[in-house]
């Protein structure tokens, strides 16, 4: 029996999918073999030997700690897409609150409670402070074509906005489900010399973090509107606050909190509530209870953030998987010893992700507890698991 163990509340839709004769769900267990998790950081918490893998309830990793989880052979997935008409929405509402002044509004309106008794005439007086541009015929530029950028980016273009688009990286399938009408953006300096609204969905790496500053912000039109539904640390806030204190930005909208940005003039802070609806909660897990269900029991990977994608349809009577550094032989020493223990391989595949592979070998007979031992001796070698049961 698998043991999966939850942090934060998760989804009931996505538990459900863990047969209750085969699985064991619950918040507190030991040694699980795989964790489910939202956005609690897990960089403090010691993992067993246990844990095959984590599974993020959402996109962003950096609740966990994924450079130590490589090391120890730990999977982790995440789930892209899943939360991502949820956040599209959410950026179409940043974009009106940027520009009409709703939010300045809605506040001025409640202030008048006990000051008059002509509201109406009142507002007709004092509406125009309020007035703001429309989006039809402006320009937002789009840096990150993932699913989320792309939804944002046809979202904009239904608008009858001009759509720039920026991403160097962008997947088939991404490109595949952008609008035509989208204009592929030469370089960011190009996208952010044309845009009137910039929004961000690009990941946070070391190379992304504070990929907004100074320098960026003095090559955009003045008087730009940028949205923030990505990840905090993408920009600067220092450089930010001086561009809201000129002009050269007008507005900020961030699902992204922070002390020094709650009281500065011309930014709206959100409770991180991009992915908050019940329907991308509930997608979200199903997401992460089928990649953990995948992988415990067959041993394939999809959609994982620190190990190759790696599928093989079952063949054969016990299945192997290897995970180790990626260095020269290791396929052929593991190959060695199965041959010297009179194995046969029905059917093998090898891949590889940023200096770690993953094998799946296919097995016609069982093989001994030696023999494993033996493999995961192997210089190099991480973590090996036999998951047994016919193709």
């Amino acid at each position: 029996m698998f043991k999966i163990m939850t942090v934060n509340k998760i989804s009931p839709r996505g538990l459900e999918l863990f047969p209750r004769d085969q699985y064991e769900v619950a918040s507190e267990l030991s040694n699980p073999d795989a964790i489910i998790v939202r956005s609690s950081p897990l960089h403090e918490m010691e993992f067993p030997a246990s844990v095959k893998a984590i599974a993020r309830a959402g996109v962003g990793t950096n609740n966990i700690p994924v450079e130590r989880c490589t090391e120890k052979g730990i999977v982790v997935f995440n789930t892209p897409g899943a939360n991502a008409n949820a956040v599209k929405e959410l950026v179409v509402a940043g974009l009106l609150l940027s520009c009409r002044r709703i939010h300045e509004g809605i506040n001025w309106t409640k202030s008048l409670l006990g000051q008059t008794t002509d509201i109406p005439g009142m507002v007709e007086q004092n509406k125009n402070q309020f007035a703001g541009p429309e989006l039809l015929g402006k320009t937002l530029g789009v840096i990150g074509l993932g699913a989320i950028g792309v939804m944002v980016a046809n979202a904009a273009i239904g608008l009858g906005m001009r759509v720039i688009g920026f991403d160097p990286f962008i997947s088939v399938e991404s490109a595949w489900r952008l609008s035509r009408e989208v204009i592929r953006a030469e370089g960011l300096e190009s996208l952010l010399r044309q845009s009137d609204f910039l929004t961000l969905h690009t990941p946070l790496t070391d190379k992304t973090r504070g990929l907004l500053n100074e320098e960026r912000f003095a090559v955009m039109k003045k008087g730009v509107r940028i949205m923030n539904f990505a990840r905090g640390g993408l920009v600067n806030n220092e450089d930010l606050i001086e561009a809201l204190k000129t002009g050269q930005v007008a507005k900020y909208v961030t699902d992204f909190p922070e002390e020094k940005l709650l009281k500065v003039e011309n930014v709206l802070c959100i409770p991180h509530l991009g992915a908050s609806t019940p329907e991308a909660e509930e997608n979200c897990a199903i997401m992460a209870a089928n990649q953990l269900k995948t992988f415990l029991e067959t041993g394939n990977i999809s959609r994982s953030v620190n190990f190759p994608d790696c599928t093989l349809e079952r063949t054969g009577k016990v299945r192997l998987t290897v995970s180790n550094f990626n260095i020269p032989n290791m396929v052929g020493q593991i190959t060695a010893i199965l041959a010297e223990e009179k194995i046969n391989i029905s059917d093998l595949l090898n891949r590889h992700k940023d200096g770690i592979a993953y094998n799946i070998i296919d097995l016609d007979s069982d093989l001994s507890a030696e023999a494993l031992q033996r493999i995961q001796a192997i210089e190099g070698v991480i973590r090996v698991r036999k998951i047994e049961g016919e193709g």
